[in-house]
C-alpha cells in the first residue's frame, strides 16, 4: 500500500527486454535500506525490487503490466515519480493507493491559474463513472483531489510545490498518465450495481 505522496523522482538508466521488461532506475533513496522483494511505486505502478546498487534499483515488469499502463513509453532518461511502500506508523498524507493501475488517462489541456496549474485529463470510458468532484485519484502515483468532472474529462490542480517535487512540472498535452481510481469509489459503485 502507498499514500500517493511522492518521495523521490527516479530516472531510467537501463531497459532490457528479457522475456519480461527489466528496468534499472536511478534514485536518491538510500538503497542499503531497500530489501530485495520490496515494493516501490514507479509512476504509481507497484513494482518489485529485484536488485540494488549504490544509487539504483532494478525491477522486472510483466507484459501484462506494460499493456495496462504508460510503462511502454519508458525510455532511457525517462523521469518518474517514486514512493516506497507504506509502513505501520507512517503518516497517511494522501489517500490509500494500491499501486494497481486501473487504466491510462490522456492529458487534454494544461493551463496556469495563478501560481497553480490546472490539468484536464480524459479517462477511459469504463473508468469515468468512478471519478467524482472532490474525490481522490492517483495519477502517476500522485494523490490528487478531483476539481470537476465533465463526462470522461476531469480536472486537477497542481500547486508549485507538487510540480517541483514530482514530474508534474514536465508534462505536456497528449501525455498519458497512469490512473488509479479511489478504492472506496470502486466499492461504492459495485454495491450500487448489486443493489
Amino acid at each position: 500500500m502507498f499514500t500517493g505522496i511522492v518521495t523521490d523522482v527516479g530516472e531510467i538508466r537501463e531497459l532490457e527486454q528479457r522475456g519480461d521488461l527489466r528496468a534499472r532506475i536511478a534514485t536518491g533513496y538510500d538503497t542499503n535500506g531497500i530489501e530485495l522483494g520490496a515494493s516501490i511505486a514507479c509512476d504509481g505502478v507497484c513494482l518489485t525490487v529485484i536488485g540494488t546498487g549504490t544509487d539504483w534499483f532494478d525491477v522486472q515488469i510483466s507484459a501484462e503490466t506494460v499493456s495496462k499502463t504508460n510503462l511502454g513509453a519508458w525510455n532511457v532518461g525517462y523521469r518518474m515519480n517514486l514512493e516506497r511502500a507504506l509502513r505501520v506508523g507512517d503518516e497517511l498524507g494522501g489517500h490509500i493507493v494500491s499501486g494497481h493501475i486501473d487504466g491510462v488517462a490522456e492529458i487534454v489541456s494544461i493551463r496556469d491559474e495563478g501560481d497553480s496549474t490546472r490539468v484536464t485529463l480524459r479517462a477511459p470510458k469504463e473508468l469515468a463513472k468512478f471519478i467524482a468532484p472532490k474525490g481522490s485519484v492517483a495519477l502517476n502515483g500522485t494523490s490528487l483531489t478531483v476539481n470537476e468532472v465533465d463526462g470522461r474529462e476531469f480536472g486537477v490542480n497542481f500547486i508549485p510545490h507538487t510540480k517541483t517535487v514530482t514530474t508534474w512540472g514536465e508534462v505536456h498535452e497528449g501525455d498519458r498518465a497512469n490512473l488509479e481510481i479511489d478504492t472506496l469509489a470502486r466499492y461504492v459503485a459495485r454495491l450500487a450495481e448489486a443493489g
